[in-house]
């Protein structure tokens, strides 16, 4: 399937929901287990003798949302894995919501560092082996600010900054990378540098841009269970 807009991936949604009946927390789901599988497959080269330590950064919307799923999954796989939010978490609303609540009743270990400075994010990052950026998702534009604008600071420090006996951790950008505007493929300001993208339904068109490669590393297009009478029509209609 050829890249999607911006609007063209917020019409799929839309009409995956309103004309086929697919509720959101299914696609959520389906969008987080398959970015999870992705995840450990791509870590399976790592050949640690230790179960695999991953932090997973989140924002307020749908993005975070994606990420409390991937944390369930990524921990009925067997990894150590840690939620790590850049926002209250009462701003969490419907299906992100929803999975926030499960995380919390599931005992994952969640920390809230939506007011904290950049040395305690980076405290956080510590030790991971991954760090899955689910931050901002396809409907960002701009820079990012305040608490998002530091997590992403402190994630690409910390691919840079890790102890003489430590890897550094590989960064696995959920949807896009945190930063990245969808449909131009430019950085406003500060953005995810990551390893690896774990993108849903399709390509988004930015990815296309000169020097987007340098923010999203290998791209892995991720099926969320959109029937493909309406990605054929979506393609058709662009």
């Amino acid at each position: 399937m050829r890249p999607l807009t911006r609007d063209q991936v917020r019409a799929v949604d839309l009409r995956a929901i309103g004309e086929y009946s697919l509720s959101g927390i299914v696609l959520m789901e389906n969008a987080g287990r398959n970015a999870a599988h992705l995840l450990m497959s791509l870590a399976s080269s790592d050949r640690l003798d230790r179960p695999l330590r991953v932090a997973i950064v989140c924002g307020r919307g749908n993005n975070g949302g994606d990420g409390f799923v991937i944390a369930r999954h990524l921990e009925n796989l067997g990894a150590e894995v840690k939620l790590l939010l850049a926002c209250d978490p009462a701003a969490y609303r419907s299906d992100a919501a929803v999975n926030h609540a499960v995380a919390v009743r599931a005992g994952i270990p969640i920390e809230k560092l939506e007011a904290s400075p950049m040395d305690a994010w980076s405290a956080a990052l510590a030790g991971s082996d991954w760090i899955v950026d689910a931050l901002l998702g396809t409907g960002s534009s701009g820079a990012p600010r305040g608490a998002v604008a530091t997590a992403i600071r402190a994630i690409n420090l910390a691919r840079v900054l890790h102890g003489p006996e430590c890897r550094p951790p590989r960064v696995l950008a959920v949807d896009l990378p945190s930063g990245l505007d969808c449909d131009t493929g430019l950085a406003a300001g500060e953005c995810v540098r990551a390893d690896a993208t774990a993108t849903f339904v399709a390509r988004k068109i930015g990815f296309d841009a000169p020097g987007s490669a340098a923010f999203t590393g290998a791209v892995h297009v991720i099926d969320i269970g959109v029937p493909r009478r309406l990605l054929d029509e979506t393609a058709a209609d662009g």
